[in-house]
């Protein structure tokens, strides 16, 4: 039996064990997919190890940066992401090696382009971590300004307080990249100034559990058009299952 599996801290909210073993069940498939909850990535080594008939992994929150430095090789696209959220485990030689990939960048954008309106030249990317990045190099692809906003503000990254009305109606769409609004904090949402929001915006939230976190909430209320991350969790699975499996060219 060949198994998959996914690695992040907490996995509570995580779909991605559903999604797969129900298209292991419906199309016949001899293989499992699991949870692999580890408190910290110093763990991962010893799950490699430990784990010897796996083949293949996603990586979620927190470890989509830090997992790089266990791996062999890296693709062009988590290279230039800087963010892995895939891995692909070969044994060559006896030997096991790792190589991981971004399918995030796919996920996003064939998600993202369906619903995009001529207006949108500029987006706010909230967050700094390894899924902003996937996020800013589609945004690229699709010829859309970013700008990256964090509670830290540093070079090139403007912080919450600088969301002027004047920038909120600069920039049209607005991705939420943290987990800010995830089960189980369902509660929270990223500090925006919501009230300068138009029917004009765009709100994206990675995000998929809840369904419509209160960013999303509170784009609805403005008028915004709003979008979850159900979609491109789907499409970076199906594309995670086509790198594992040898079905599109690196």
């Amino acid at each position: 039996m060949k198994k998959y599996g996914i690695i992040g801290y907490p996995l509570g909210h995580s779909l991605s064990k559903e999604f797969f073993n129900r298209k292991f069940e419906r199309e016949g498939l001899d293989c499992v997919y699991e949870n692999f909850e580890l408190s910290h990535i110093n763990l991962f080594p010893q799950l490699i190890k430990k784990e010897k008939s796996l083949i293949g992994l996603n990586v979620t929150l927190p470890y989509k940066v830090d997992v790089i430095q266990y791996l062999d090789k890296l693709d062009h696209e988590a290279r230039d992401a800087g963010a892995v959220n895939v891995v692909k485990i070969d044994i060559k030689g006896g030997r096991r090696s790792l190589k991981g990939f971004n399918s995030d960048i796919f996920g996003f954008v064939e998600s993202l382009r369906p619903i995009l309106h001529a207006g949108i030249s500029s987006a706010l990317i909230l967050g700094t971590g390894g899924a902003s990045k996937a996020v800013a190099i589609g945004l690229k692809r699709l010829n859309i300004g970013y700008r990256f906003v964090s509670r830290t503000p540093g070079k090139d990254i403007q912080g919450y307080p600088e969301l002027t009305e004047k920038v909120i109606r600069q920039n049209l769409l607005i991705i939420n990249s943290t987990p800010v609004g995830m089960f189980p904090d369902i509660g929270q949402s990223p500090p925006i100034p919501y009230q300068f929001l138009t029917e004009e915006h765009l709100l994206f939230d990675l995000v998929y559990n809840p369904a419509e976190t209160i960013f999303l909430q509170k784009g609805l209320e403005r008028g915004s058009q709003i979008k979850n991350g159900l979609e491109m969790l789907e499409l970076q699975a199906v594309r995670s299952w086509e790198i594992w499996n040898d079905k599109i060219m690196e």
